[in-house]
């Protein structure tokens, strides 16, 4: 068995996370980062619970980190998220010039990185991280499927 990367570390604290988001009712979208290689912070979303539309686990994220490191700009770290970030979140992405995104499940209907809006693929984007899509997709979509579905 091979090591846990940083990657999977940050993966697995994004999805237990996410569990956690579930647990409170919130939908089950968790996110981590990376900074230098070392999870630094680990959230999921709030809208229900605070309530407040922009408490997104990407938002929160970037802000707790922000905090953390004293600075606006992220450019030493990665995201990792359980759901393809939305417009709101992608544009936060930038304007924390966060260096690389990684995400679990697509989502054609609410995604702007690889659907929608495609923030990053925009002229008047200022900056775009390098991205990676559909890790552990099938674990993220479940999970969804089952929250939204107990919901009905």
């Amino acid at each position: 068995m091979r090591p846990l990367s940083p990657d999977d570390q940050a993966l697995d604290a994004a999805f237990a996370a996410a569990r956690d988001a579930a647990a409170q009712g919130e939908a089950p979208i968790g996110a981590a980062i990376l900074h230098r290689g070392e999870v630094i912070v680990r959230t999921h979303n709030l809208v229900e619970t605070t309530p407040d539309p922009t408490a997104h686990a990407e938002i929160l994220a970037i802000r707790q980190a922000a905090a953390l490191l004293g600075d606006a700009r992220l450019p030493e770290c990665d995201l990792v998220v359980t759901l393809e970030p939305c417009a709101m979140c992608a544009g936060a992405i930038e304007h924390a010039r966060i260096r690389r995104l990684v995400f679990a499940a697509y989502d054609p209907k609410g995604g702007a990185v690889d659907h929608g809006a495609r923030v990053f693929q925009r002229p008047t984007c200022r900056h775009a991280p390098d991205i990676i899509g559909g890790i552990r997709e099938a674990e993220s979509k479940e999970m969804l499927q089952a929250f939204f579905k107990s919901l009905r």
